[in-house]
């Protein structure tokens, strides 16, 4: 008898477990049940943390490490890749400037900065690379990507000629932008933002009012950005903020757009071809994912919600362990065949590995005996 073969993909869980972390323990929860189980694992990303790590374990290549600063700039090391066919560059924003760098409040909501993202993108672009890949998710910032732009030579004046300070909330003063200074390369470079969600950078689903909140800003402070962001953009005079993927990483999307003429593309699609993903699936019984907490943004371009619909065009079940479940207005639920919400499971004080372990573990044995 050939033994089941189960695909094994989770993103990360923010703030508790990597991909790669998840998927261990996922397949330890298997493998506690019915070891027969052949288990394919490829830890998941989609522009956010993981994005280097799952480049590097589907196409080989160069972890690379240097001196940033944080999103309140305090200096600090983050890693960038070059890829083994020597011309493609990866930087993962949220490296330097991820949520996962500051305890999110309302003051670091307005003062957080992509900066730390650009010195990355400069030791990226120094080393020669012709592709430069940035992965757009997991952000502590609402800066519309002007702190990046700044460590890449770009400066942002008010109307009395002198530097904006870090920060989403400073772009309501923005008077102009001097591009005079930009890294010679930049314009020599495929450049290229690879974004965990659909959003455009204003409005209801947009950087400040979608994501402002899990970055820290109150009701007043998300008014604040949007406003600021909805100035950024008229000064700019470009009309890309209302394309999808503009407002990711809190309107680096736009930034990259309008002001270094990226190209925006999915970042789960991205990974999914390094990953070979379509094949994998096909080749699966069934596909194991998860994340931290499903919601409404699942389904807007993060990487569980793409692997759903890609399981679905082969008819094969996606089932998802999620840290949380929002059931809220937009959530789709039926994206897979079923949602486990590890928060109604675990036990008080229990790691995280634990709690996905466990659960899978009971998933599985459930499976298992519904098949017999």
């Amino acid at each position: 008898m050939i033994p089941p073969r189960w695909l094994v993909a989770p993103q990360e869980y923010k703030g508790t477990l990597t991909a790669s972390e998840a998927a261990e323990a996922m397949a330890r929860g298997v493998r506690e049940v019915s070891p027969e189980v052949v288990l394919d694992l490829a830890p998941l990303a989609d522009g956010g943390p993981g994005t280097v790590e799952a480049l590097l374990s589907g196409t080989r290549g160069e972890r690379r490490v240097c001196r940033v600063h944080c999103p309140l700039g305090k200096p600090m090391e983050a890693a960038w890749a070059l890829l083994e066919d020597g011309r493609t560059a990866v930087v993962e924003m949220a490296a330097a400037s991820g949520l996962v760098h500051l305890e999110p409040n309302p003051v670091s909501a307005r003062k957080a900065s992509t900066y730390g993202a650009g010195e990355l993108m400069r030791a990226a672009l120094d080393s020669g690379c012709e592709r430069l890949i940035i992965g757009l998710g997991g952000s502590a910032t609402t800066d519309g990507g002007t702190g990046a732009l700044t460590a890449l030579g770009y400066r942002f004046l008010d109307a009395n000629g002198h530097p904006l300070p870090p920060g989403g909330a400073a772009l309501s003063v923005l008077a102009r932008v001097d591009a005079s200074g930009r890294h010679p390369r930049l314009g020599k470079v495929e450049l290229m933002g690879a974004t965990d969600v659909t959003s455009p950078l204003l409005g209801a689903d947009g950087a400040a009012r979608l994501f402002g909140p899990q970055k820290g800003a109150d009701a007043a402070g998300v008014e604040e950005l949007e406003a600021a962001l909805a100035h950024y953009s008229r000064v700019v005079g470009d009309l890309s903020a209302g394309w999808p993927g503009t407002g990711a990483a809190g309107g680096f999307g736009f930034g990259l757009v309008a002001l270094a003429g990226a190209r925006l593309v999915p970042g789960y699609e991205l990974v999914s071809r390094a990953l070979g993903l379509e094949r994998r699936v096909l080749l699966a019984e069934v596909v194991l994912t998860g994340e931290g907490r499903f919601d409404r943004q699942t389904s807007l371009g993060k990487g569980p919600g793409g692997l759903a619909r890609l399981a679905r065009e082969h008819g094969t079940p996606v089932e998802l362990f999620a840290g949380s479940v929002r059931r809220d207005e937009g959530v789709e639920l039926d994206l897979f065949h079923t949602v486990v919400d590890l928060s109604t499971q675990a036990r008080p004080g229990a790691p995280a590995a634990e709690v996905l372990q466990e659960a899978v573990a009971r998933w599985t044995a459930a499976r298992l005996k519904t098949a017999r």
